[in-house]
């Protein structure tokens, strides 16, 4: 679902943002090459798990950059959505 508002982070998060994905960009298609060579399971599974945990940490610093900034100003504005559309967040991420 698209939203109305748009991502407020600063340059030099968005820079972090940016370059985190695309190393985990670059270790996907190291895997994808893995699999093509057939290499070991266990193998293939390892680099999974590292994908999984450095896409958790981009995850973070979103959610912190959107604390700070997005729903802050959101409260500040009295903004009654914000609550719902944070606990939703929340709740999907905690899964």
């Amino acid at each position: 679902m698209k939203s109305k508002h748009k991502l407020h982070s600063d340059p030099k998060v968005k820079e972090n943002l940016n370059l985190r994905l695309k190393k985990i960009e670059g270790q996907i298609r190291g895997i994808q090459g893995m699999i093509d060579r057939e290499e070991y399971c266990d193998d293939v599974l390892n680099q999974l798990s590292s994908v999984r945990s450095a896409l958790d940490g981009v995850s973070k610093t979103l959610l912190k950059s959107h604390i700070q900034t997005c729903v802050v100003e959101r409260f500040k504005q009295n903004d009654s959505e914000i609550l719902g559309e944070f606990m939703t967040t929340m709740d999907r991420i905690l899964k």
